[in-house]
């Protein structure tokens, strides 16, 4: 479709930068060649890092599964080449702080020999969510920012279909051309994972968004849309003004709709992909190959050979320079991505990993100490996202972290125009990063506090619950013994039915004599003897009443 369907929007602020892309588009991307040594760090994207299915020692094929994925916000880690896992253990990896983390080693055997691949089913028969689990098995992350797991953003959720699939193309960032050289190149593979992400989205409408100074990428963008017959895509042409290629900024561009602050594109109806993606998900779904590489860009006055290259993820950036003709003599930086959102590394004994898009070597260092604040406002002039630079400083220097969230500072996307134009060189988008890590520190800290909390009360109330319960025990076993002494005891039964008895032998023997008149001697001394044995047998029957009525105490006794 013509460009000039498309009605385009502008957005505040931006910039007109030097492009320096020249130095690297005059020759094809180089071929990936295979270094001595993989290292790849476990954590490669946003989310929870790789858990390792490998050990020292293993051999591996290309394409196979060294790590799976740990969590929802995750995806696995793949071996880019054939080798041999040789440690596991923390290495220096690409951060502006120098940090380190677990990371596979793999001495390359040179053979570059694959996995068995199985050839995925046509995209068009399979099921959204089937689609979606197969790019999240290839391990496909965003390809053109901070790398976050692209099958999530291919989720509309609660949405059944998806209103516009938006695709940066824009690349507006100086230095940086991979994805330049590869529209050039791999036209047709673009448009056919644009192709897969409408399907999994069920979008509606896809426009491919390129900046008027890539003539070549989107003519042979144009060429790859007629000849697919992709009726439902449109490449456009935008102004080159940096930063176009932010997500907010690109969709306000073709759209001009805006989307909410701290919010999503997918609240109003729209997700955002890069072509590198693109590329990577056509790869996964058509010939069935997970992520192991990228096309780097590889530039810069400091670079002899400056150019973009297929690069195995996990290279060590030294052996990439190297394959590059080398550093020249006067490089005084080595910047990982653009002049104005990359960062500085430490050292290039660091791997490239799935977010590695540019490596610039300069031969300058602006760096010059900050000067106070003139309060000129030329910062707030050029944001695109329409805050106030000056007051985020102002509460990032004060350590002012609640204050400095009412200035909207989660919606600074840190591309640099305000540290770019700043009269006094402060540099304004550290403060910014510093305010933000600082931030997400305590809010990691108020969860933990908030969990040992709640694991505190819980203690507490199964304490007292637990007393509660030994309580109502007790009292259950005072009430039934008192229940069991209030019951008449058998053996007491038994003694009352025996004294019952005696008593009623007793007055039956107790006969009242009668005739006593007029008897004999004889018969009254026969008399006397009868009544002698029955006071005798009286006496033992108290005895006995005595001896029964004892028996409880005495075994107590005993």
């Amino acid at each position: 479709m013509s460009d000039t369907q498309v009605k385009l929007s502008t957005f505040p602020g931006g910039l007109h930068l030097p492009g320096h892309k020249g130095i690297s588009t005059n020759k094809k991307i180089g071929s990936a060649f295979i270094p001595s040594k993989l290292v790849l760090p476990l954590q490669q994207h946003i989310g929870e890092s790789s858990e390792l299915l490998v050990k020292a020692g293993d051999k591996v094929l290309k394409g196979q599964v060294l790590a799976k994925a740990n969590g929802y916000v995750s995806v696995p880690l793949h071996a880019p080449t054939s080798g041999t896992v040789t440690n596991i253990e923390e290495q220096a990896v690409p951060h502006p702080s120098g940090l380190t983390a677990t990371c596979i080693t793999i001495e390359t055997d040179q053979k570059d020999k694959w996995i068995s691949i199985e050839k995925p089913s046509d995209y068009k028969t399979m099921d959204p969510s089937a689609l979606r689990n197969r790019i999240r098995e290839a391990g496909i992350v965003g390809l053109g920012g901070a790398g976050f797991p692209t099958f999530i953003k291919l989720n509309p959720g609660a949405r059944t279909a998806i209103d516009e699939l938006i695709i940066n193309a824009a690349e507006c960032e100086p230095y940086i051309t991979c994805d330049d050289m590869l529209m050039r190149e791999r036209a047709l593979d673009v448009i056919k994972g644009v192709q897969i992400m409408q399907h999994a989205l069920q979008a509606k409408r896809c426009i491919i968004g390129i900046e008027d100074n890539k003539q070549e990428a989107y003519l042979a963008l144009q060429q790859a849309q007629k000849a697919s017959n992709a009726i439902t895509i449109e490449v456009t042409l935008i102004p080159t003004i940096y930063p176009t290629g932010g997500e907010k900024q690109l969709i306000k561009v073709l759209t001009g709709k805006e989307s909410p602050s701290q919010g999503l594109p997918l609240d109003i109806g729209i997700v955002c992909q890069n072509v590198g993606t693109a590329v990577a998900i056509s790869e996964a779904l058509i010939d069935g190959k997970p992520l192991i590489s990228r096309i780097i860009t590889v530039t810069g006055n400091g670079i002899k050979q400056p150019g973009n290259h297929d690069v195995l993820i996990g290279t060590p950036i030294n052996e990439l320079i190297e394959y590059s003709g080398g550093y020249d003599t006067n490089v005084q930086q080595l910047i990982m991505g653009g002049p104005m959102m990359g960062f500085n590394l430490l050292s290039d004994q660091v791997p490239v990993i799935k977010t590695t898009n540019c490596l610039l070597a300069l031969n300058e260092n602006n760096s010059s100490p900050a000067m106070p604040c003139i309060r000129c406002g030329a910062c707030m002039d050029v944001c695109p996202a329409k805050l106030l630079p000056q007051q985020l400083y102002w509460n990032a220097y004060a350590k002012d972290f609640d204050k400095i969230q009412d200035y909207n500072l989660f919606d600074c996307i840190e591309c640099g125009c305000c540290t770019y134009v700043c009269p006094s060189q402060i540099p304004l988008v550290q403060y910014y990063r510093f305010a933000k890590t600082e931030i997400w520190a305590q809010e990691r800290d108020k969860i933990k506090s908030d969990h040992a909390r709640e694991r505190h009360e819980f203690r507490l109330e199964r304490l007292e619950h637990e007393k509660q319960e030994r309580e109502e025990r007790m009292r259950k076993k005072k009430a039934a013994l008192q229940k069991n002494k209030q019951k008449t005891d058998p053996k007491k039964d038994a003694i009352a039915e025996a004294l019952a008895r005696v008593k009623a032998k007793q007055q039956n023997n107790s006969v009242e004599s009668k005739n006593t008149d007029n008897l004999t001697k004889e018969q009254q001394q026969k008399i006397e003897e009868i009544n002698n044995r029955r006071k005798k047998q009286s006496s033992v029957s108290d005895k006995e009443n005595d001896a029964l009525n004892k028996p409880e105490k005495n075994n107590l006794t005993k």
